[in-house]
């Protein structure tokens, strides 16, 4: 990499690497990888636990008094009240990974005071490399990115997650999924809630939006989108999002279009919102304009 990258980023960078290239050995032999569960279909590796380790001690080694929070170590490791804190989800699509599905990526984030300053998702599987430092714009492969251009719901490609755990409202979603996808040109479930966000980030697609995510899935896509010229927040769009597990993610103009679609199924709408926005909001099945 480019050597004007700040030192922080360059370290991360190190790291998404590292934990790739294991990622990838690990890949041309999936069927010998040790499997656990976490619970109902919630996944984990000794990939991830792999991944993750090579992580943190790239990233200690350069910077023994930071904290870390990790998706499987949680705060074990690091400092533990630095001000500087590396979030990091070490095989985001860990799903995906074990059936051998190419979605899946490495999630490095830090944050200072709270702050999300640098960010770095990595794909192994396609190399690509998603890189942000906050003021300094989004990149991929060292090429600038840019949200998408698109400013019309009806030709917009989506990204979800669809709930898979148990209580995850599934029937809730399959509301909203059925008034979201006839206003759009298509809603794809990717599987890799980081990448999804790095994606959105480049404008491949125009906008994402789950529910259930941990800070891991979304800090370092959150910085990508925003410096990329996106919008992220919860479903109502309130910027205040990474603890609140609703996510959604665009460029403007979209993220202008889907708040008032998306925010009569958050769980921070009081009944009366709720009841106001599906009277306002006309049936996208009775011919009207998604714009």
């Amino acid at each position: 990499m480019s050597s004007n990258l700040h030192p922080m980023l360059n370290v991360a960078i190190k790291a998404a690497r590292a934990a790739g290239a294991l990622i990838n050995r690990a890949a041309l032999d999936v069927e010998a990888v040790r499997i656990s569960q976490k619970q109902v279909n919630d996944f984990v590796t000794e990939v991830d636990h792999a991944a993750e380790q090579a992580i943190i001690d790239t990233l200690l080694t350069a910077y023994p008094g930071h904290a870390i929070l990790a998706e499987e170590s949680g705060s074990a490791q690091g400092a533990k009240h630095s001000d500087y804190c590396w979030i990091i989800d070490p095989l985001d699509g860990t799903t995906n990974f074990i059936h051998g599905f190419p979605v899946y990526c490495v999630s490095i984030a830090l944050a200072f005071k709270d702050r999300i300053e640098h960010a770095v998702i990595y794909d192994p599987t396609r190399n690509d490399l998603f890189t942000a430092t906050r003021g300094r714009g989004a990149f991929m492969n060292e090429r600038r990115i840019r949200v998408s251009k698109r400013t019309q719901l009806k030709d917009c490609l989506l990204s979800t997650g669809f709930p898979f755990r148990p209580g995850d409202h599934f029937k809730n979603y399959m509301a909203l999924m059925a008034d979201i996808m006839p206003r759009t040109a298509g809603l794809r479930r990717p599987g890799s809630a980081a990448l999804d966000l790095a994606y959105v980030a480049a404008g491949f697609s125009d906008g994402f939006f789950e529910t259930g995510l941990s800070i891991w899935d979304v800090a370092a896509g959150s910085l990508l989108v925003t410096e990329a010229g996106g919008l992220i927040g919860n479903y109502t769009g309130e910027a205040d999002f990474l603890e609140q597990k609703e996510c959604l993610a665009a460029a403007p103009r979209i993220y202008g279009q889907l708040v008032p679609l998306l925010s009569k199924y958050s769980k921070f709408a009081s009944a009366g919102e709720k009841a106001m926005l599906r009277q306002e909001q006309p049936d996208a099945a009775d011919g009207a304009s998604a714009e």
